[in-house]
């Protein structure tokens, strides 16, 4: 029987080696002129940046008479392949003969390759190939194949312990032989293993845990079912791996929710972290204000996923009106924020909540001293999860133990009260799944919600009258999102609708504003080239007010009460509804110029408040300069504006209808250096100035007639803030993270055509905060929190004799120069001391949250006693211990 033939086609590194060499080397030969007249001249050389690669080989009938006669050869052909990998041309560059030439040719013609690129695009291009005929000898009848030896299977799951995450991109393999057989686990931590059956020494090798061993039994033929818990080597932080994200303004923060659960003095709510941060000045303890740069707390606002909320705390210093575990991060801008944000002139607060589960149940239940609540996720089906929370309050039951005794003698009662809830529906694809041809749709819907009632009642001692204050805020949204990604293009629309409540109420003084509201904004970003991304967008708001109360009349007749009774005024009663329109267009441009980076932006606005019209345009530029790899330079300048309150445009005496919108011109230059892989520092400098600020009381105006009109506001408030603030920030590692702030800050303001400037209420100079949180052993951590703030201005009481008035039967102050002393400044040192337990399906914590440990004596506020004698301080709180178990699965 004569042998089997069969032809042998070049290796692939052969083919590619021709094509590099003798491609290369015919047109440097061709082309060398050429080239160097295109280099003088400008001309870009192209450059092969994919070479072909064959995907169908033919094989070659091997001649008959060739192979009788045992002969060999390698026919070397010019190949041709047009810019759709198609053979368009080939030629044998040595002539072999024997019938080898055509046969290799035939062949070759119906080779189909992948197209080859020039500079990225499709083209055609020539190459080398040679092609090998070598006889072999005749097949050999083989005798059948031994069976297979058995096999044994390990399947299974492995979850992190405590939490139950799914653990992907986790090695098992059994024993540590390199060349044993291996499974990697997937994004829902499934792994299948084929081994010898026996024993098998089981080991997990996973980024973040602990090395996992075990023993297994494996019987032939049998697969064993098992589930691996994972010990997370920093138990109780969420590792949360993310792209670099572009930072174009000069100061943000972002904190992640590994920090933020564990900052002591915020007793594990993330969002007052922010309180901690430089440009915040400290807010009196009940307050839940948020004071930034020495703007007033109303000119810096605060969103959820870009949907704005009245409030970010709950009343009375509690924690904020979101769950901790709905938080994915909190972006704090204290100022240069960019066009999408409007309507602010002091900061912004954007809290960026998480898509729930995907993977499976988990939730988690807390209960300290201050309030109890719970959180649960969970996926319903591929694509669609649901996660839900609920909080609700006790402090006013507890809070009377701790308060302090009333400087009157009498009796004193500060009982707040509050409740929030979320809940939420995430659709779309999992995270990290390829975008089908239409592009990719995810989303959620969500509804929250807050009530807060804060009661203040003071009565007996030395009052002449019990005090009673009253305060009520109470706000819900629905909201949603729905973001589109297609290449480079990413869409999101945010619909939302929501109702607000605020009551106060202060003795006979009742007042009330019912507030509903209907918004959307859509955000549109496209990277048109490597260099230059451009982000529009649409942001717009209609809110219909109905307000009311009860209040003395201005100006009006009081009525004289009897020896020993209480005052009584006359009062009115008021109602108003009010519509109050205001729809933005902005846009920015990120041009990448090499290390500098330049910003252009401008939101456009018009508003139409209470049947008034009004229009805004607010330019901005940021740069920033990337020196080195570790060291940067920023800066911005930009104008902001922001509505006047639509009650305001009441016509006088209560209000002002020509009030305009209040603008600043903010400017800030700073610097970011990375000192290691873990430690930065960030300096940044700043000057705003406000303008067109309304202020109370307005002008007073002639009248064509000849009468006097007082307007109760005016836009005639000027105001200026300038000041340093730094950052030593040392991120989260295994066991450690903490920062250092300090911020210089000073607050002025006059009215228009006034005195000079002088100090704001917000003014405080210097204020010092230093956080830190170490990881002990046995599941322990211990963290603690230093403050230190200038006190703030206040105006002193002078009283040399009393002034009553008749007309209104009250008592009246006399007062010094305004905002001429401080409180004494203000020092506290707070800790907190955590210890986990782990267990396989879920986790334990324990923790005490320490406010004031060495009970120092602040002032939070002061004052007088009716006739205006004498000014009581109200101090802060003493020693305050919060004790919690919190678990979770």
């Amino acid at each position: 029987m004569p042998p089997t033939v069969a032809p042998i086609r070049s290796a692939l590194w052969l083919l590619l080696a021709v094509l590099s060499l003798s491609s290369a080397h015919a047109w440097a030969q061709a082309y060398d002129g050429a080239r160097r007249e295109e280099v003088d001249a400008g001309v870009h050389t192209p450059v092969l940046t994919k070479a072909p690669e064959l995907v169908h080989f033919e094989e070659a009938v091997f001649p008959p008479e060739a192979a009788a006669a045992g002969k060999t050869a390698s026919v070397e052909m010019l190949v041709t392949i047009d810019e759709k990998g198609q053979v368009s041309d080939a030629q044998v560059v040595t002539p072999v003969g024997d019938g080898f030439d055509e046969a290799a040719l035939a062949a070759v013609r119906r080779f189909q390759f992948t197209p080859a690129e020039v500079d990225g695009a499709p083209a055609p291009i020539q190459i080398q190939y040679v092609y090998n005929f070598v006889l072999q000898p005749p097949k050999v009848e083989e005798s059948a194949p031994p069976p297979p030896p058995p096999e044994a299977t390990l399947t299974g799951q492995l979850l992190a312990r405590g939490s139950r995450t799914r653990v992907a991109g986790a090695t098992v393999r059994c024993g540590d032989d390199p060349e044993a057989p291996e499974s990697l686990s997937d994004e829902d931590g499934h792994f299948s293993l084929k081994v010898t059956p026996g024993v098998c020494d089981v080991r997990v090798v996973a980024n973040d845990y602990h090395l996992f061993t075990t023993q297994e039994t494996l019987a032939p033929n049998e697969t064993t079912e098992v589930i691996f818990y994972l010990m997370p080597k920093a138990p109780g932080f969420e590792t949360v791996v993310r792209g670099a994200r572009e930072k174009k303004e000069v100061v943000r923060r972002t904190l992640e929710r590994q920090e933020l659960q564990k900052v002591p003095g915020t007793f594990g709510d993330p969002i007052r972290v922010v309180q901690n941060l430089p440009g915040v000045a400290r807010a009196p303890f009940i307050s839940g204000q948020l004071i930034v740069r020495g703007a007033a707390p109303d000119q810096t606002l605060t969103f959820f996923d870009g949907v704005q909320v009245p409030l970010l705390y709950h009343l009375g210093g509690g924690p904020s009106v979101l769950n901790a575990e709905f938080i994915d991060r909190v972006d704090f801008y204290p100022g240069g924020f960019s066009s999408r944000y409007g309507r602010a002139v002091g900061g912004v607060v954007d809290v960026a909540t998480h898509k729930g589960a995907s993977d499976t149940l988990h939730g988690s239940a807390k209960i300290d001293l201050l309030d109890s609540g719970f959180f649960l996720e969970a996926p319903v089906k591929d694509g669609i999860s649901v996660s839900g929370a609920a909080r609700r309050s006790y402090v006013d039951v507890l809070l009377p133990f701790v308060l302090p005794d009333d400087p009157e003698g009498g009796t004193l009662l500060v009982l707040p009260r509050y409740w929030d809830y979320q809940v939420r529906m995430d659709f779309g694809p999992k995270r990290g799944s390829e975008p089908g041809a239409g592009g990719r749709h995810s989303g959620y819907l969500m509804a929250f919600g807050s009530d807060d009632l804060l009661n203040v009642v003071a009565s007996g001692g030395g009052r002449n009258r019990d005090v009673t204050v009253d305060v009520h805020t109470l706000f819900h949204r629905v909201t949603g999102n729905w973001t589109y990604r297609l290449g480079n293009l990413t869409s999101v629309f945010t619909p939302y609708s929501g109702y607000d409540l605020a009551g106060f109420g202060f003795g006979e003084t009742k007042l009330a504003a019912n507030v509903w509201s209907l918004g959307g904004r859509e955000d549109v970003g496209l990277e048109l080239t490597p260099w230059l991304t451009a982000h529009v967008g649409a942001d717009a708001r209609f809110e219909h007010t109905v307000a009311e109360g009860k209040l003395p009349v201005l100006g009006g007749v009081q009525y004289p009460a009897f020896p020993g009774a209480e005052p009584k005024a006359e009062l009115q009663d008021l109602k108003r509804v009010v519509n109050a329109f205001d729809g933005a267009l902005y846009g920015e441009a990120d041009l990448k110029l090499g290390k500098v980076t330049l910003t252009p932006g401008v939101r456009a606005t018009y508003a139409r408040i209470y049947g008034q019209t009004r229009f805004v345009t607010d330019p901005r530029l940021w740069a920033r300069f990337q020196a080195t790899e570790k060291t940067s330079v920023k800066g911005s300048v930009g104008l902001y504006s922001q509505p006047p309150q639509a009650y305001n445009l009441e016509k006088a005496p209560l209000g002002n209808p020509d009030l305009t919108h209040e603008r600043a011109f903010q400017t800030s230059l700073g610097a970011e250096q990375q000192l290691t892989d873990a430690l930065s520092v960030d300096v940044t400098g700043y000057y705003n100035r406000r303008y067109d600020l309304v202020v109370s009381p307005g002008q007073t105006v002639q009248n064509d007639d000849g009468s006097i009109t007082r307007y109760q506001y005016g836009n005639v408030g000027l105001g200026r803030a300038y000041g340093l603030e730094v950052m030593l920030r040392h991120a989260v590692t295994r066991n450690f993270f903490g920062w250092l702030a300090y911020t210089f800050n000073r607050s002025e303001q006059r009215r228009a055509g006034g005195d000079d400037y002088r100090l704001t209420t917000w003014d405080q100079t210097h204020i010092v905060t230093a956080v830190a949180s170490y990881r002990l052993p046995y599941g322990l951590e211990l963290g603690a929190r230093m403050r230190y703030v200038t006190g703030r201005p206040t105006t002193p009481l002078q009283h040399v004799f009393d002034v009553y008035g008749a007309d209104r039967n009250r008592f009246y102050g006399t007062y010094g120069d305004a905002n001429s002393i401080r409180f004494k400044p203000f020092q506290q040192l707070d800790m907190r001391l955590e210890k986990s337990w782990l267990f396989n399906r879920w986790t334990l914590a324990a923790y005490i949250d320490v406010q004031n440990v060495y009970n120092a004596s602040n002032v939070e506020a002061t004052f007088n006693d009716y006739r205006f004698r004498e000014t009581f301080e109200v101090p802060g709180i003493p020693v305050l211990p919060v004790i919690g178990v919190k678990g979770s699965f």
